[in-house]
């Protein structure tokens, strides 16, 4: 017996063309699909970036190495050899990736807690935060940002209906908190551990039915920041946390200047000096050795400096066209694994994006969060680009067989999904 999804007459002529061409959105043409456009717009982004960091980093550059293209040359060819990787790994089954998740998760613990108990620590600008051989840096960090993914991914579909009961719910969650914890404590770092567990609350939040659980943990958690934050009003005086210092310095970064505001004040008058239009592309003055690393965390104010609100805006449109274009492929997954790896890969970069962005206009205390593909940093291209395969491959096995198919609504594609599982159970008929 074979299913037709007929339209409900019972509709307006109104109400369906909306219904469609909300859904319309998000549906894909008929026939093979590979998200070209994806692919497209990371490039773009890519170059772009590589543009911003030799205009921020000459300067740098030269007078550190005596090369203007020193920074330039590491990451033109590093993110090369990224783009590279993830074509390559787009034709790599994910589901053949899924079965390393708990190798890959055991690896990046113990490579975090290499950092902190081994001699090939790394300790950069006071931060202790890389593995390191000779002139080789790598930061560990990174790995179980895909890691968490992964693991917790594929024990949604290891534990099946248990997952949705509280204890599986907390299980899974677990292992996203080890992961956060171990950056935390390991690398000493906040802002990678706030991300990693932010990308396992948002897989979690995706799949489960319940949003009790999620409605109490944040309770919780606003709790918990508003309790930490008179702590460290009460306390000011007292501590001598860089945390806490932090915060002082994002409160009132004038009158902290000397403990860190200086960064935070320079890369505000950057922005503010750039206009609609920016100074131009290259005529940055804030970056001659005023803002502190303009190439990683702030390059952003430098972004806004040269080319001004319209190149901010840029920035943000093509951030915000590659998001999409990962929540079409969540959408139209072949499968429930797929759609929670492009989720995953989704609330990590906009998480990023999000708080580096808020760092360098000061909404929030200083994080050390790099902004994607744009600021330099070859671990973060690296495992970035091989996100972005991970996203090509699961596009790679989308195939829309008719191009007319509309999703009526919710309660329609619930019904056809009912209906397909029981005739899978009964082997009659293809819906």
């Amino acid at each position: 017996m074979s299913l037709k999804v007929m339209p409900d007459r019972t509709r307006t002529s109104r109400t369906k063309k909306q219904s469609s061409a909300f859904w319309s959105v998000f549906k894909l043409r008929s026939g093979p699909f590979y998200d070209y456009n994806l692919l497209a717009v990371v490039i773009i982004l890519t170059c772009f970036g590589l543009v911003m960091l030799y205009s921020a980093s000459a300067y740098e550059a030269t007078r550190t190495f005596g090369d203007d293209m020193h920074y330039f040359k590491r990451q033109l060819l590093i993110s090369a050899f990224g783009i590279f990787l993830a074509l390559v790994i787009s034709k790599i089954d994910y589901h053949f990736i899924l079965r390393f998740s708990v190798m890959i998760y055991g690896i990046s613990i113990v490579l975090m807690a290499a950092v902190r108990f081994t001699p090939f620590g790394v300790e950069i600008n006071g931060a202790r935060r890389w593995l390191g051989y000779g002139t080789w840096t790598f930061q560990p960090s990174e790995i179980a940002k895909i890691a968490v993914i992964l693991i917790v991914v594929y024990m949604i579909k290891r534990l099946g209906r248990d997952y949705k009961s509280f204890q599986g719910t907390v299980l899974v969650g677990a292992l996203g908190v080890v992961a956060a914890g171990a950056a935390y404590i390991f690398t000493e770092n906040l802002s990678t551990a706030i991300i990693i567990l932010g990308i396992s609350i948002g897989i979690l939040f995706v799949s489960h039915p319940k949003t009790s659980y999620f409605v109490i943990g944040f309770i919780v958690a606003v709790a918990a920041v508003a309790g930490l934050l008179f702590y460290i009003i009460t306390n000011i005086e007292s501590s001598e946390s860089f945390r806490v210092t932090r915060v002082l310095t994002w409160i009132d970064p004038e009158k902290y200047s000397e403990l860190g505001g200086w960064q935070v004040l320079q890369g505000l008058y950057a922005i503010g000096s750039g206009g609609i239009f920016g100074k131009g592309l290259g005529n940055s003055t804030q970056k001659l050795d005023i803002i502190p690393e303009a190439g990683n965390d702030m390059i952003f104010s430098i972004i806004c400096e040269e080319l001004g609100l319209f190149g901010a805006l840029l920035v943000i449109i093509l951030f915000g066209y590659l998001l999409y274009r990962l929540v079409v492929i969540a959408q139209n997954a072949p499968d429930k694994q797929g759609a929670l790896i492009a989720t995953g890969i989704f609330v990590h970069i906009s998480l990023q994006v999000v708080l580096n962005i808020c760092v360098v206009l000061n909404v929030i205390p200083t994080t050390g969060i790099t902004l994607p593909f744009i600021s330099y940093g070859g671990t973060s291209v690296v495992f970035l680009m091989i996100e972005m395969g991970i996203a090509l491959s699961i596009s790679a096995k989308i195939h829309v067989n008719d191009e007319k198919t509309v999703i009526i609504d919710a309660r329609t594609r619930k019904n056809i999904t009912r209906e397909r599982r029981r005739q899978e159970r009964t082997g009659s008929g293809a819906i």
